[in-house]
């Protein structure tokens, strides 16, 4: 696409990225979009329109439009519109340890060994940096425009502050970004004794000290805001004692920030917990106060009908990972279940080492065919009524947004002007009767002609301003050769 795509009205477009609530980017007219999606449920899930108006980081209005005096106006003939992807829990320190050779083939149990503990020494600030970076332009690329990341690479007198780092690389790239501090009070199984200095545990009060201060510097409860703060333990209880996990409830809470972590990923972890505390997972999370419209858990792989009927009833979410839980093979959440019961059901990518890729797209393609699959599997011929992409595309937007309490994810009138305008042009999209689910049942990517974060262009023609890929791909390149050594 040429750069006469983008026009003005005679108001200059400025370069300048804020990440405050509001947005000093001009008004936007985006134009003559073949088709809309717009993350909302059921017949609202799609629009008639073929016009978005843009102001002061919201979107105004959404029909037949015309351009207004000022206007910027963005072609998005032979497009299709989405609202920018909301990734609910990512790892985005593992984007340098895709197809690690003593993980590829291992579950969860020994994948943790293999990869995240043997590695996580080598993960400095530099590693770090570049990790964020390549991770987060990989998920712009697929039209993601916040992200999650349960970020637990946490020790007593680490040398280098990762919340810094991931908040400004967030910036500089203009996403929004919500920081779940993760950590452990246990050390890892396997680490009891003669503990390396990386997989140390923290004590539960330096981790809610440290909290207080992130929320005091980053966290903005604005419901548009760029940047969140989240308490995020990493595995209850394998990493956190019973009693602690009371203690963060109540410390999150008073601090006004929501609740996060990994639960009930395998079968391992339900037996486990059978045998030490004689309950599900779920019921004692409820038990000491993790439970609730401000809590979200990952993976949920393994619940029970009673467990998904008490998330419900208290509006606790789901990070539905697929792509990783298949990978790994730890199981498939009962998501469309859940959905159905009334939980709120998001999409995430998890870490990119439990994943080999880390873009918002696939994740949605992998989840729309997985539980087609799960749904028929040794019952009966079919399942492809399962989940629609319609209600794949709900997941990953507005019901995103919805857990991480953010006013994005979904086309129409006040939400944040977080937007995915994407050219259907390759041939894997050739053909298609229904072009508006191309970029989830087709697979692949489709190129971006623009993704608005905020009201302001962020990608623009598959290219990030700023970002030189050949560049980023060495450095890359440099990390991994280092850790690798």
């Amino acid at each position: 696409m040429s750069n006469s795509a983008f026009q003005s009205a005679g108001r200059a477009t400025s370069t300048k990225r804020s990440t405050s609530v509001s947005s000093t980017s001009p008004p936007t007219l985006i134009r003559g979009a073949r088709a809309i999606i717009t993350g909302l449920a059921g017949e609202r899930a799609r629009s008639s329109a073929t016009d978005i108006r843009i102001d002061a980081g919201r979107i105004t209005d959404v029909g037949h439009l015309t351009a207004l005096p000022g206007d910027t106006v963005i072609d998005a003939s032979g497009c299709v519109v989405y609202p920018g992807w909301v990734n609910t829990h990512h790892h985005l320190f593992q984007t340098m340890l895709k197809g690690v050779p003593g993980g590829i083939n291992a579950s969860l149990a020994q994948w943790l060994v293999e990869v995240t503990a043997r590695y996580r020494h080598t993960i400095d600030a530099e590693a770090l940096e570049t990790a964020a970076t390549v991770g987060i332009v990989e998920l712009m690329l697929s039209g993601c425009t916040t992200i999650a990341d349960h970020h637990y690479l946490y020790y007593p007198d680490i040398a280098f502050d990762g919340a810094r780092i991931l908040f400004e690389v967030a910036e500089r790239l203009g996403v929004r970004f919500v920081l779940c501090r993760g950590g452990m009070t246990r050390p890892q199984p396997g680490f009891e004794t003669d503990i390396p200095r990386e997989l140390r545990p923290e004590s539960v009060g330096a981790i809610i000290d440290d909290v207080a201060g992130l929320v005091h510097r980053y966290h903005d409860p604005d419901p548009l805001s760029m940047r969140r703060v989240v308490m995020a333990p990493t595995t209850p209880t394998y990493r956190v004692r019973p009693e602690e996990l009371r203690e963060m409830a109540r410390a999150a809470r008073s601090l006004g920030i929501r609740l996060h972590t990994h639960l009930s990923e395998n079968l391992d972890y339900l037996r486990y917990f059978r045998e030490a505390h004689d309950r599900s997972p779920v019921e004692f999370c409820a038990d000491h106060e993790w439970i609730g419209p401000d809590v979200w858990f990952a993976h949920l792989c393994h619940t029970s009908d009673a467990e998904i009927a008490l998330m419900a009833r208290n509006r606790t979410g789901i990070a539905h990972c697929p792509a990783s839980n298949c990978r790994l093979g730890s199981g498939i959440a009962s998501a469309p279940q859940m959905a159905a019961a009334g939980m709120p059901v998001s999409l995430a990518v998890d870490g990119a080492a439990s994943n080999e890729a880390a873009d918002m797209l696939s994740e949605a393609h992998t989840a729309w065919l997985v539980h087609r699959a799960a749904k028929g599997l040794g019952r009966f011929e079919g399942g492809g009524d399962a989940v629609t992409a319609e209600q794949v595309i709900e997941w990953g937007t507005s019901g995103g947004a919805g857990i991480l309490g953010l006013h994005t994810g979904a086309i129409e009138p006040g939400r944040a002007a977080d937007l995915a305008v994407y050219s259907l042009d390759a041939p894997r999209y050739m053909g298609l009767h229904d072009p508006a689910i191309g970029p989830v049942v087709s697979g692949g990517r489709p190129t971006l002609r623009c993704l608005l974060s905020a009201g302001r262009v962020v990608v623009r023609d598959d290219a990030i301003p700023g970002v030189d890929l050949v560049e980023l791909a060495a450095r890359a390149q440099a990390v991994v050769r280092r850790i690798s050594a």
